[in-house]
């Protein structure tokens, strides 16, 4: 089974997420910050990120520069799930080491085609 973690300081982004992604065959981890994914990671590394940009603590982008640092970092195919839509955004996080970008909020459909672009679901 493909184990996804969800690093996003909302709730409810989290649970509508993990319903989405339960639904499509994954497990799934939750952390309300960068820190705290790190620190998920550093137990066991998920196959799939979907990460938050904005959030208190450790942000997206410190989050993803951080894990692709990481031994075994540049694994997991990450996804960057935010409400920042302009084109510097997303080459910042496309050149800080992210494999998509959904803008939110999001539906099943549209979360699914974002996951079968970076080779699940």
């Amino acid at each position: 089974m493909n184990q996804c973690l969800i690093v996003d300081d909302s709730r409810v982004i989290r649970k509508v997420s993990r319903h989405i992604l339960e639904s499509l065959g994954f497990g799934v981890e939750e952390a309300e910050n960068g820190q705290e994914g790190l620190e998920r990671c550093a137990v066991a590394m998920p196959d799939v990120i979907l990460l938050d940009w904005n959030m208190p603590v450790m942000s997206g982008i410190e989050f993803i520069v951080a894990l692709r640092k990481r031994e075994g970092g540049d694994r997991p195919k990450v996804v960057f799930c935010t409400t920042e839509n302009d084109v510097a955004h997303i080459r910042e996080a496309i050149s800080a080491g992210a494999d998509e970008y959904v803008m939110k909020p999001f539906d099943h459909e549209t979360l699914q085609i974002k996951l079968q672009l970076v080779g699940f679901a």
